[in-house]
């Protein structure tokens, strides 16, 4: 098939008449990215545009979607600018993501630059022999105070490779897309490659497209149908589609995946189909990202949007944008008939163990998570002697379903979540057409609960104890939350070989080997007299017996020292979830409606 036919098949992109564009917009920002010498991983980025007599140009330090600081603008070289004569204008970088340009009059320059792009990530450009993948915010400044202007962006290929985006295509201009300003143009990252296209599907008569690099080898038939599924389900729960199309874009094997209005960016391998496992992992994940379209990019934190690409947008939210989205990956998936109910209450598990042996949790509340992750990560962070944090991405989905059930039963199973989130959407997307408060979010969710929700909201600002039982039972669920013993012992270290040297990597708190003085990257050298690997330490918690004491020689920074680690039992609780007997027509109806209904 001819290229052109494969952008419109695969694609979907809406073909705009650029006279019709040019009556809407008279002004454009010209951006036109090559790939000469993939092998050097530098994309050459040439910018036209008008400047007045002096114009700040600024390169994004972070990408919505990742609420991280990346530091783009330390990849940029070779920085040039010209007049329409070919004579240089003076220029000088102002800080470390702004460029002042200045002319005498008001100037048409052109800007180039390289983006040095060697980091296959998700939230990062990357340029191969192999592949190209565009991160915008990493690759195209923006004139300071405009960012509602708007862009064409063109794309020299190479290797006859093709193009997946979700920006709109122009007509006849091969290569060549639209954004209205931009937050569009940043919302739209770009893979280049060898392609291949997955059939296309419709939901609601709207198109859906899977495109992506080396997806591997597995029954793309059926995949498909089955993201179909996850499509109606996610759009059945909302009630509403807003884009005119959508792309799901693999861009290879790794990990991570970024939401953005119309399409997302997945990392993505097709092997994992072949378990149960496997599809599990990936199906949620791919829920997770298509659920955010509606969760995060149009319900969303009133601090997302318009967003600072200066200093970045910091919010306390982040439970509901992505721990609520963890939440609905999991029913979307169920209700969609790819997950079992154990499957369901396993997800939920996996998340409350991981809370829960955490102790960050005695110290940060989930407010306090979605307001540092820009310091401490999505997941909190690892390399504190205490670890004082925790992963919005899981207590949020557990409170979540907390929050369900109370709804559920204070409403006579009337009410939901599912109807805070679509009032949220209607209310606030829709109507308003902006970002919701956290007083909003609250008010409303009580509004449609009908009550009181002061315990269920100091989950997210406090770090009280979360009653499982409590809520669960609305549901007609139990949880195991009794301690056991188990018949392993217990040392608290985990570790890993560097090199030729045992290193600790995380030492669990309060545990015997916190106690003996072990602390995360201590280097273990012997134990005893015996040389030691990372199995050593597994055969001491195998083998060994509670209240026997390990002579470890430990190296801690830079000091040789002995310690005695006495071994306590391991203790354990499952927090299994499973159906309790005898329901009450109540508790029948909320599991029921909870598991295959919006």
């Amino acid at each position: 098939m001819k290229i052109s036919f494969l952008y419109i098949l695969f694609l979907g992109l809406i073909v705009f008449n650029i006279d019709n564009i040019k009556a809407q917009q008279k002004t454009f920002i010209n951006y036109t990215v090559s790939m000469e010498n993939p092998e050097q991983h530098k994309f050459q980025v040439s910018m036209e545009t008008t400047i007045t007599e002096t114009s700040d140009f600024v390169m994004p330090i972070w990408t919505p979607g990742y609420y991280q600081k990346m530091n783009f603008a330390q990849y940029v070289s070779d920085f040039d600018v010209r007049d329409k004569a070919g004579s240089a204008v003076t220029w000088k970088k102002r800080d470390e993501n702004t460029w002042t340009i200045s002319a005498d009059k008001q100037t048409l320059v052109t800007i180039t630059y390289n983006v040095k792009a060697t980091r296959a990530f998700v939230a990062s450009s990357y340029l191969g022999i192999d592949r190209g993948y565009i991160i915008p915010g990493a690759l195209f400044l923006y004139p300071e105070g405009k960012i509602n202007e708007a862009s064409k962006v063109q794309i020299k290929p190479i290797n006859n490779w093709t193009v997946a985006t979700g920006l709109l295509k122009l007509k006849d201009k091969p290569f060549t897309y639209y954004a209205s300003d931009y937050d569009i143009l940043y919302d739209s990252p770009l893979l280049v490659g060898p392609l291949e296209s997955l059939p296309s599907f419709t939901v609601k008569g709207i198109p859906h497209y899977f495109v992506g690099y080396k997806m591997g080898d597995f029954d793309k038939e059926k995949f498909i149908a089955d993201v179909k599924k996850i499509v109606e389900s996610a759009s059945d729960l909302i009630g509403h589609i807003p884009y005119q199309d959508y792309t799901f874009i693999a861009i290879g094997p790794g990990q991570g995946g970024i939401e953005h209005l119309n399409s997302t960016t997945i990392s993505f391998d097709g092997g994992g189909l072949t378990t149960a496992d496997g599809r599990n992992k990936l199906y949620n994940f791919i829920a997770h990202e298509y659920f955010h379209h509606y969760n995060v990019k149009r319900i969303r934190p009133i601090e997302l949007g318009p967003f600072d690409y200066k200093k970045g947008s910091r919010t306390n939210m982040l439970w509901v944008s992505e721990g609520l989205s963890v939440y609905y990956e999991y029913l979307v998936v169920k209700r969609a008939g790819l997950m079992t109910e154990g499957q369901l209450y396993d997800n939920f598990k996996n998340n409350i163990i991981a809370f829960e042996n955490k102790p960050g949790r005695h110290f940060q509340s989930l407010i306090q998570a979605s307001y540092n992750t820009w310091s401490d990560g999505p997941f909190g962070r690892n390399e504190d002697e205490i670890n004082r944090t925790i992963s919005y991405y899981d207590k949020g989905p557990v409170v979540g379903m907390l929050l369900d059930f109370k709804i559920r039963n204070a409403t006579n199973n009337q009410k939901s979540l599912d109807d805070v989130m679509r009032k949220m959407y209607t209310k606030y997307y829709q109507q308003l057409k902006r970002g919701f408060t956290e007083a909003e979010f609250r008010t409303e969710t009580e509004k449609i609960a009908g009550t009181d929700l002061t315990e269920l909201f100091e989950y997210t600002t406090t770090t009280k104890e979360l009653d499982y039982q409590k809520y669960l039972n609305y549901a007609g669920l139990n949880i195991d939350t009794v301690t056991r013993v188990l018949p392993t012992s217990y040392t608290g270290i985990k570790t890993r070989m560097r090199n030729d040297s045992l290193v600790v990597s995380n030492v669990d708190y309060e545990s015997p080997a916190w106690i003996a003085g072990i602390r995360n990257r201590d280097v273990i050298l012997t134990l005893g007299q015996t040389a030691v690997n990372v199995q050593s330490i597994l055969d001491i918690e195998k083998n060994k017996k509670a209240n026997e004491i390990i002579t470890f020689n430990i190296l801690q920074g830079g000091v040789k020292k002995e310690v005695n680690l006495k071994l306590e039992n391991k203790l354990n609780k499952s927090f299994t979830i499973s159906r309790k007997e005898n329901l009450t027509e109540l508790q029948r109806r909320i599991l029921e409606s909870w598991l295959t209904k919006n």
